[in-house]
């Protein structure tokens, strides 16, 4: 099949996890537009809230030569962060809920700001605004993503990949976060990673290293998915196994208008808030 952007199948971690939890959850919020907007929906709340605002100010760092990156202290640019995720914007329901939220998100970079550790030292960047690559030119599949942080390791000309975490929960072994960038990391710039790691945020004071997958067994487990996510947009079908479930309830409450609409975020999603 001849490549063309505009027609392949896009993947990345986010879309295939939702694929992998409910396929009736990725339709709703991969493919499904309003009709009226022509808008992409999408749910917002707390714990997503924080995340966006923790990452925005971490991510940024990396665009800064090493020793400029903790002059400014982190709190600063946590505040301009958070005035996108204000009110409603962020799923609150009301102030005491948004300041308990917020003051975590405050450790969280506290706790940076004292064990900088690897954020120290000198990153890499990939160029392109949304990392992607061919997954497979025959089957017109791109796989797409953004990596939280990219340690350059001098010793063996390699990078590092360090992924942010906010929530509470560890990341499942069967994730494809890692062998997603790892791919992504190979095909997108110059180096390849010979390191992995998860830094919990509202635990840890140094990144956890996890075992990265070689080349061949991330390329097999992600085009496995990628491959189950084109057969279902060809046959138009995303069937949730349970007839409702956990994970695309909250988008079915968009759909019946049982949703909160509390405006246009990033990507020009409109945004809901779910009770």
């Amino acid at each position: 099949m001849a490549q063309d952007k505009y027609s392949a199948v896009w993947v990345s971690n986010s879309s295939m996890g939702d694929f992998i939890n409910c396929p009736r959850l990725y339709y709703l919020r991969n493919v499904y537009k309003d009709p009226a907007t022509g808008h992409k929906v999408n749910i917002i709340n707390p714990s997503l809230a924080l995340g966006q605002s923790v990452h925005e100010v971490l991510e940024a760092l990396s665009l800064l030569p090493s020793e400029e990156r903790f002059k400014e202290s982190l709190l600063i640019a946590y505040e301009r962060s958070w005035e996108k995720v204000r009110g409603k914007m962020g799923g609150f329901n009301n102030d005491e809920q948004e300041e308990h939220v917020k003051g975590r998100g405050r450790k969280m970079l506290e706790r940076v700001m004292e064990n900088p550790g690897p954020l120290l030292n000198k990153a890499v960047k990939i160029k392109k605004e949304l990392p992607n690559y061919y997954l497979s030119e025959e089957e017109n599949i791109i796989l797409c993503g953004k990596i939280d942080w990219l340690e350059y390791l001098p010793e063996d000309d390699t990078v590092h990949i360090i992924d942010f975490k906010t929530g509470k929960h560890d990341e499942s072994s069967a994730s494809l976060q890692l062998p997603i960038y790892t791919l992504l990391v190979a095909n997108c710039q110059k180096r390849i990673a010979s390191r992995g790691s998860y830094w919990y945020l509202d635990r840890d004071n140094v990144p956890i290293s996890v075992k990265l997958p070689t080349m061949e067994e991330a390329y097999q487990m992600v085009l496995d998915t990628a491959r189950k996510v084109k057969e279902a947009r060809l046959k138009g079908e995303y069937i949730c196994p349970k007839e409702g479930c956990f994970a695309c309830r909250p988008f079915e409450a968009i759909m019946n208008r049982e949703a909160e609409f509390v405006g246009v975020g990033g990507y020009k999603q409109d945004l809901y808030i779910v009770n």
